[in-house]
């Protein structure tokens, strides 16, 4: 990334990809459908990753993960991905869910250009548009296309989500016409790694049990999904008309946690109504939100680190005697220390659920 004048890193400027509400693929496809063709989205960006990684532009070149899904109720899913675990930059220290942005550590305004793939922005449509969000690859990836979606890196803002950053990842996630392309985020103390403001955008290859497990309604606009290794608050938007109202939910719901001490990740994936399949109404964008407690520094015995990918139920794993041997069992217990006591998880939910009453 060049410099001005003054040595601050320049603003990056790579190519824009304006969409339109006409863009959004409102029912993606569904899984293994044979008639399945990528959108413009898809396209653009899966060139681009391909591209950089043909350069060398990533830390490791990435082949096909061996993956399986341990014997079990829960049906985790686990791959091995040994050189994300070696060769990705050591995540930054953190000391609290507040710490302020650190211009001397690692952050985004150091990316190389080529690093950026394009800007989404788009143009008209309802109401006030999002906020821009640039894409750039994830330099150690965990999946063919895992990006970063990245609010203007000059703003130098903390790992806290905000409002119209996650209306454009969810926007972004109405671009794809994959079902498999979900975006999420890490939150300090819940295993985010950089503290500026990014989201996550990556392609996985397989359903999730929490696309279409029913929810228990906890108020008009929440519900508690008790499906997989980790219950979440759930939110859904129908349509692209409900983005902005569930983006500032989410993130009112979000701030509340970190008031309270908690940490927080967040995954938008494509699913079904809060209710489950069948009940009415069709697929929309199910935004889940985990509560835990936070983690600073990594913990003494872990077999792994626990992030949003973990608590939705896929493992990426850094050793193959662990990717091989590892049971259900031992999974959850890793996963599920970090987790609130069910009466605490409950109370959270009652507060939430009249805090997005008013």
């Amino acid at each position: 990334m060049a410099a001005t004048a003054g040595g601050e890193p320049a603003e990056p400027n790579p190519e824009e990809f304006v969409y339109g509400e006409e863009d959004f693929v409102l029912q993606a496809a569904g899984w293994g459908d044979p008639d399945f063709a990528p959108s413009r989205f898809d396209r653009v960006l899966l060139a681009g990753w391909s591209d950089r990684m043909e350069r060398g532009l990533f830390r490791y070149r990435l082949g096909p993960l061996p993956t399986r899904v341990l014997p079990g109720a829960v049906h985790l899913v686990v791959q091995l991905n040994e050189q994300r675990s070696a060769e990705r930059r050591p995540p930054q220290p953190v000391r609290s869910l507040r710490d302020p942005f650190d211009p001397a550590a690692f952050n985004f305004t150091r990316l190389r250009p080529a690093e950026l793939l394009f800007r989404l922005r788009r143009a008209g449509g309802p109401g006030p548009p999002p906020e821009p969000l640039l894409v750039a690859i994830n330099a150690s990836p965990l999946e063919r296309g895992h990006v970063l979606l990245l609010p203007d890196p000059a703003r130098r803002l903390p790992q806290a989500l905000t409002a119209p950053a996650l209306r454009g990842a969810l926007e972004a996630a109405l671009l794809s016409a994959h079902p498999g392309f979900r975006v999420g985020f890490n939150g300090l103390g819940g295993g985010a790694s950089v503290n500026h403001l990014h989201l996550h955008g990556l392609y996985l290859d397989r359903p999730l049990p929490l696309e279409e497990a029913p929810a228990e309604p906890l108020g008009p606009r929440l519900a508690l999904l008790r499906t997989g290794p980790a219950p979440a608050f759930l939110f859904f938007a129908s349509d692209p008309a409900a983005l902005e109202p569930v983006s500032r939910a989410v993130c009112r719901a979000a701030e509340h946690l970190g008031g309270a001490g908690l940490a927080c990740n967040v995954l938008a994936t494509r699913g079904d109504p809060p209710a489950g399949p069948g009940t009415g109404g069709g697929r929309g964008l199910r935004v889940l939100l985990w509560a835990r407690r936070p983690l600073f520094g990594p913990k003494a015995g872990e077999p792994f680190a626990v992030a949003l990918c973990e608590l939705a139920g896929l493992l990426p794993l850094p050793t193959e005697p662990l990717y091989r041997n590892i049971t259900e069992e031992q999974a959850l217990s890793a996963i599920r220390q970090h987790l609130l006591p069910e009466p605490e998880l409950l109370h959270l939910g009652g507060e939430l659920a009249r805090l997005l009453e008013r």
